[in-house]
């Protein structure tokens, strides 16, 4: 990266690095969310900018995290939607939260499968449990993990592929 779009990112970092978190946070409802969301947008800005010049690069700084806060938006409605449905499958509704009170085993319960999805990621090897964790935690396409880790698209799916399924095999074993 040039200095000229080094010294860009840093102004429009010091410039609106605050209130690009709020403006994220008030769309996902969660501070941490918004600064991880805002980072990402600022790592996109980056990278667009090293492509082309950039009339805006406030707009499209804020166009990036708008789009990244709707895509993670979007992603929780999906994950909500297929708890629902498997909760359905076993004959129970996660929708209604004043009728569905977490009893202590239920909590237990999810705690000791989440405790064994720990185990079963701690025993993947690095670069699965990095593929996983860039998908799951910062939300990034296969493509985008492939790109980060200098790797093809198919190592990236059968990462992730693998981890999933350590995962089940670790929470079928618990429960």
């Amino acid at each position: 990266m040039n200095k000229a779009r080094k010294t860009l990112l840093e102004r429009l970092f010091a410039e609106h690095g605050q209130a690009l978190v709020r403006f994220v946070a008030r769309i996902v409802k969660s501070p941490d969310d918004a600064e991880d969301i805002a980072q990402h947008a600022y790592l996109r800005l980056q990278k667009l900018s090293d492509e082309k010049e950039l009339e805006n690069p406030r707009a499209y700084l804020y166009q990036i995290a708008n789009n990244l806060a709707v895509d993670q938006l979007r992603r929780g409605k999906l994950h909500m939607e297929y708890l629902n449905q498997q909760a359905s499958l076993e004959g129970e509704s996660h929708s209604d939260d004043h009728t569905d009170h977490q009893s202590p085993e239920r909590v237990l319960a999810a705690r000791q499968q989440l405790q064994s999805i720990y185990e079963a990621m701690d025993k993947l090897p690095l670069k699965c449990r990095q593929a996983f964790l860039l998908h799951r935690t910062r939300g990034l396409s296969y493509s985008e993990i492939a790109h980060e880790m200098n790797i093809s698209v198919s190592s990236v799916e059968k990462y992730i592929l693998q981890a999933l399924k350590a995962c089940r095999r670790k929470v079928d074993s618990v429960s």
